[in-house]
C-alpha cells in the first residue's frame, strides 16, 4: 500500500532543478488538515509549481537557449506542460469522483521531464 497525497507534498522533476510544491483545491474534496489529491491534480500552477530552471532539449525556450550559446546546454526557467493525469493512481479510492493520488504515480511533462512525490505530504493515511 502507499500513501494518500495530500496539498503539501514535494514534488521533483527530471529535468528541473529545485524541488516543487504541490497545491491541491479543496472543492468537492476529503479534507483532513490538508485537502488529499486524486489524479486530475496536474494543473500547472494550480497543483504543479515550477522546478526552478528546466534542462529539458525538448523545451523550445532551453533549445534556443542552447543554440545560442554554440551548444552549450543553457537552462531556462521552468514552465510545466502537464495535460495527462497521474498515472496509475488509486482505482479502489475515489476522491472528488477521481482515483486517489498516492506516492508511487508519476505525471509526464510534455517536455520529457517525468514528475514524481518525494513526499506525499501526510504519512499515516494508506490508500491501495
Amino acid at each position: 500500500m502507499a500513501f494518500a497525497v495530500c496539498g503539501g507534498a514535494m514534488l521533483a522533476c527530471s529535468f528541473g532543478m529545485a524541488p516543487a510544491m504541490f497545491n491541491v483545491l479543496p472543492q468537492n474534496r476529503v479534507v483532513t488538515t490538508m485537502p488529499i489529491a486524486n489524479i486530475m491534480d496536474n494543473k500547472p500552477f494550480v497543483n504543479v509549481m515550477p522546478f526552478g530552471m528546466c534542462s529539458s532539449l525538448a523545451n523550445p525556450t532551453v533549445a534556443s537557449a542552447t543554440a545560442a550559446a554554440l551548444g552549450v546546454l543553457t537552462p531556462m526557467p521552468c514552465m510545466p506542460v502537464t495535460t495527462a493525469p497521474w498515472v496509475p493512481g488509486s482505482p479502489t479510492v475515489l476522491i472528488g469522483g477521481q482515483p486517489a493520488l498516492n506516492n508511487n504515480c508519476k505525471l509526464m511533462c510534455n517536455w520529457g521531464g517525468v514528475i514524481q512525490i518525494t513526499n506525499p505530504g501526510t504519512t499515516n493515511i494508506m490508500v491501495p
